[in-house]
């Protein structure tokens, strides 16, 4: 009886261990997380830029769609790629985040450029074959998921810098996997809640008992196109400035300082000359300047995708361009 007794207070104590491991893994997941917040903001502006066009019918399975990829980016590449390149080769992140980045900063400009100039090569239009709208909305969903992808390695990297280096790696991708469902939820469940919005008010317009009701649903109908131009202007700006951002913060780290220095400064200086305000402030010119630098490169590298690499990855295809 006492070898039970013994046997049953082994299992507790491990009981309590394992407790206390998984309440220590969601605390750090939760801090992780939101380390990452500024990413999962940009992904969540992002995101119905990739909507705009289709039927109502088919925005919740778009969106359902563009979900599925984004897990599985963060869960089957990306979460097993951060684990092994921070224990082989932590070098190589950040060359590959700079990368993204630049990806970023290149399609945002060439959104802009597309204002401007909507019959250049790569513009939104499509050809007879494209305007299919089952072609068009694979199309449209491996654009998102591939945008996806480039912000959610911000995301994963950012929550993977968040925890413990001298954590085990099965705790670092438990917290990582937490993070990776958590954010999904969260950003696609938000971009679906925005995208039916208008249904919403629609249907409170009909069927509302009450006058305020019908009135507030009216007032959604009325507002939502307009803040679904906003969200996907934000989203296009977001684009810019956080690819502007990965590459100003890579340019540091490999060791050329002055652009990410000046740009301090001149937030430290415009801080301090408003202390009242002094974060948003510090925040705000920091963004503004990540962005005029991100949209510099993007045009930048508007030709050079154009010229160059679309005609590689075309013969390497062996068909049309890649873009």
């Amino acid at each position: 009886m006492s070898g039970l007794l013994a046997l049953l207070d082994d299992v507790a104590g491990i009981a309590k261990v394992a407790a206390a491991s998984v309440d220590d893994i969601a605390g750090q997941a939760a801090k992780a997380g939101a380390k990452a917040a500024g990413a999962v903001i940009d992904d969540a502006a992002v995101t119905p830029k990739y909507l705009h066009g289709f039927a109502p019918a088919r925005e919740l399975p778009i969106v359902g769609k563009i979900a599925l990829g984004s897990i599985r980016n963060k869960l089957l590449f990306l979460l097993p790629a951060a684990l092994l390149l921070s224990a082989f080769a932590p070098w190589v992140i950040m060359p590959l985040l700079m990368l993204g980045g630049s990806y970023l900063c290149f399609e945002g400009a060439e959104k802009i450029y597309h204002v401007f100039r909507p019959h250049a090569p790569y513009a939104d239009g499509h050809s007879g074959a494209e305007a299919d709208p089952t072609h068009l909305e694979a199309e449209k969903v491996a654009g998102a998921v591939k945008t996806d992808f480039i912000l959610s390695a911000e995301i994963m990297t950012i929550a993977l810098s968040a925890l413990p280096a001298d954590q085990p790696v099965w705790m670092q991708a438990l917290a990582l996997a937490l993070v990776a469902v958590g954010i999904t939820i969260a950003v696609y469940g938000g971009v679906a809640l925005i995208v039916k919005a208008d249904d919403v008010g629609l249907w409170l317009a009909r069927v509302g008992r009450f006058g305020p009701t019908r009135a507030l649903g009216r007032g959604i109908v009325a507002v939502m196109p307009g803040f679904m131009k906003a969200l996907m202007i934000v989203g296009t700006a977001a684009m810019i400035w956080v690819g502007g951002s990965i590459i100003l913060h890579g340019l540091d780290a490999l060791g050329w300082h002055a652009p990410y220095d000046w740009i301090h400064h001149q937030a430290e200086a415009a801080a301090h000359a408003l202390p009242a305000l002094e974060g948003v402030v510090s925040w705000s010119v920091t963004a503004f300047f990540d962005g005029v630098f991100g949209l510099a490169l993007g045009f930048v590298l508007i030709p050079v995708v154009a010229k160059v690499i679309d005609p590689v990855l075309a013969a390497l295809r062996g068909g049309k361009g890649a873009h």
